[in-house]
């Protein structure tokens, strides 16, 4: 999972060797999947049930870090990352946010089952949801906003909310995606549709479905220059000479598909599949409504980081700096992906205990 970080990280004309090979980004993923090995063997073997204690707790935490984010000074003129004194890290609470609101849900979901279909408790269960997006969306963060949407709307499903809510709510994402997809493949064009579209929203924020940015087509030339086999591993050239910007967080993917082409592209997407079809299995051996609310939610959340991730890259979405779960160099990235992981093998090892 390095591979493509080394590759993106290893400067124009750098010979091979052990110090191109560990880069210092390398060193740091190294390090961080250790920890995350570590974090997803706690959880593993936690049982999950002692997650409702805890939800209101970690909900409340997430609330105070999102909002104290506005009082720390920006990195990369974005509000969005805490700098940890003396350690040289920067940690990003909206990566966790995403875990704990699932968590919150859940256990709010199970609490209010026989009250489920009051209006009261729709809004409720949408408050918790709604608040933390608002946050995320300050920082400016779009794309880790967004990922919440589809969470709630299937933790919604699970739980069983009103029909008419998860009615209103799909015809919402089903027709922003509609719109978004018809701008990225040129039927809608950008220009034209400015003076409408800037009548809702604000004009740096229609920037962003800009489907002709550098960043939009350098991706697409690099997926497109790999071909069916790649260029092999640290022989691309686009990618190589660092045409292709954040190779290694946001366009790891398109990094990837110019070095390995649609063969590595397949294998990866069916390393995803796996992962999302075995999370969603345990969804349906759940042995309780907690277990199935938290797993079912916990599933959404790495299958649209996958989805946001590539579609972006693909030139479907606009690029909003949503990670590539496993794969985008980031600490943060890993250890909330690995927690995630390790509460579901915690409900799967479950399953028969009463």
């Amino acid at each position: 999972m390095s591979l493509c970080i080394i590759s993106a990280t290893t400067m124009d004309g750098m010979e091979m060797g052990e110090d191109s090979f560990f880069t210092p980004y390398v060193k740091s993923q190294l390090k961080w999947y250790g920890i995350g090995a570590l974090v997803y063997l706690f959880f593993a073997g936690f049982d999950y049930q002692k997650l409702k204690k805890w939800s209101w707790f970690l909900y409340c935490i997430t609330i105070i870090m999102l909002f104290g984010l506005f009082f720390t000074s920006p990195i990369q003129n974005v509000q969005r990352w805490y700098r940890i004194p003396g350690l040289g890290l920067a940690f990003q609470p909206s990566e966790y946010a995403k875990l704990f609101v699932v968590i919150a849900l859940s256990w709010f979901l199970e609490n209010r089952t026989h009250e489920i279909r009051r209006n009261r408790v729709t809004w409720q269960a949408i408050a918790i949801v709604a608040l933390p997006f608002l946050l995320i969306l300050k920082q400016p963060d779009l794309g880790t906003a967004l990922v919440l949407f589809p969470i709630a709307l299937v933790m919604f499903y699970f739980g069983g909310i009103k029909k008419r809510v998860i009615a209103i709510m799909s015809c919402l994402a089903i027709s922003a995606l509609f719109f978004v997809c018809l701008m990225f493949l040129g039927i809608l064009p950008h220009e034209e549709m400015r003076p409408y579209v800037t009548k809702v929203i604000k004009e740096y924020q229609y920037e962003r479905l800009n489907p002709h940015t550098y960043h939009q087509t350098a991706a697409q030339i690099a997926i497109a220059l790999g071909g069916v086999q790649g260029s092999g591993w640290r022989k691309s050239e686009f990618t190589g000479r660092q045409w292709l910007p954040a190779a290694h967080t946001d366009s790891v993917f398109a990094a990837f598909g110019e070095e390995f082409g649609l063969v590595g592209v397949f294998f990866m997407l069916l390393f995803f599949f796996g992962l999302i079809y075995f999370s969603f299995q345990v969804t349906a051996v759940a042995k309780d409504r907690f277990g199935r609310l938290l797993s079912a939610g916990i599933t959404v959340y790495l299958a649209m980081h996958m989805i946001v991730n590539m579609g972006m890259m693909c030139g479907f979405l606009p690029i909003t700096g949503v990670p590539l779960v496993l794969i985008t160099y980031g600490g943060s990235s890993i250890l909330s992906t690995m927690t995630a992981l390790g509460i579901l093998q915690s409900i799967y090892s479950r399953r028969f205990m009463f």
